[in-house]
């Protein structure tokens, strides 16, 4: 079973980000902390346009979900936030939160969508009839029923006529209206960021340490080197550990522990803090499916380390 949903969607949140060209994911963020759990990860999340409109505008492919402090989900998105700068997201929530200074701690729910269709207006789709206007944030459907897979259906159709099919994964069921089935979403950076940190459940894999603003998802194999924005591809490490793992001077090694190479004393005489944690087990994710790919740790190894 293959559900979705759809959110009530602010109009000029919807506005902006269609009028952006190549937007590969986007923060469907609320102003509250509220965590999200309707759908799962591969799962659609329409985008319910607000009064006078009272459309379905389009949709994307839910990533993952979190709840990150708003100068974070500013740093890790940017104009994918659906606006122009930080004061304006800052503003937009504090339209929200009256009775608080909003600023770069407040905590906001973020939904990460990648893939996202932004359909033009004449093509939006009228509203399943079981909408109503009282729905305060949104509401789910099963594919398995009748409405909700007619709006699976009308989603897709919609999409592949504005040659948008392939994007979001519908062609690979084979058929124009195929059996609903989960989309594996293509990560951008910010979506791998927020993937990898909840992956591993906020705290640095090496060093244990769970400030946030200090954290950074990092790949085992560069982007720009062939290495894939996935999470089998990341790990959280603390800053500093980020850049002296990408140099080179430490690794990881198929057994899931820290390698510290001497160069680090060689060359900067000094490098204790790193050599302390050397052969420290990592902290892996939970899912096994999350956990680094083995065939990357070699790459790093190989093509990277200073033994």
């Amino acid at each position: 079973m293959v559900n979705l949903y759809i959110g009530n969607t602010d109009n000029d949140w919807f506005d902006f980000l269609a009028s952006q060209l190549d937007v590969t994911e986007v923060n469907f963020w609320q102003p509250s902390e509220k965590a999200f759990h309707r759908i799962r990860p591969g799962e659609l999340f329409a985008f319910r346009l607000k009064a006078p409109r009272n459309k379905v505008g389009g949709f994307g492919v839910l990533s993952s979900t979190s709840i990150l402090p708003l100068q974070m989900a500013w740093e890790t998105f940017g104009r994918s936030n659906g606006v122009s700068s930080y004061e304006a997201l800052r503003s937009a929530i504090a339209k929200y939160r009256r009775n608080e200074i909003v600023g770069p701690t407040t905590n906001i729910g973020c939904r990460i969508l990648v893939q996202p269709v932004f359909f033009p207006s004449a093509s939006w789709l009228d509203l399943p009839a079981s909408w109503s206007p009282n729905i305060v944030e949104g509401k789910g459907f099963s594919s398995d029923d009748p409405e909700g897979l007619d709006l699976w259906n009308r989603l897709q159709d919609t999409a592949q006529s504005l040659s948008a099919g392939a994007a979001v994964g519908f062609s690979e069921t084979g058929a124009r209206y195929g059996i609903p089935t989960l989309i594996a979403p293509r990560l951008g950076q910010g979506a791998f960021r927020i993937a990898v940190l909840e992956a591993y459940g906020r705290q640095c894999a090496v060093s244990d340490g769970k400030v946030l603003p200090a954290l950074d998802a990092a790949h085992i194999r560069p982007y720009e080197e062939g290495g894939q924005h996935a999470k089998s591809n990341g790990l959280l490490l603390r800053k500093d550990i980020h850049s002296v793992f990408d140099a080179g001077y430490a690794t990881i090694d198929t057994s899931y522990r820290f390698v510290v190479s001497n160069k680090v004393k060689e060359v900067f005489d000094n490098g204790e803090e790193y050599r302390r944690l050397h052969g420290k087990a990592l902290r892996p994710p939970i899912r096994i499916a999350d956990r680094p790919d083995p065939e990357l740790l070699r790459w790093h190894n190989d093509n990277r380390f200073l033994a």
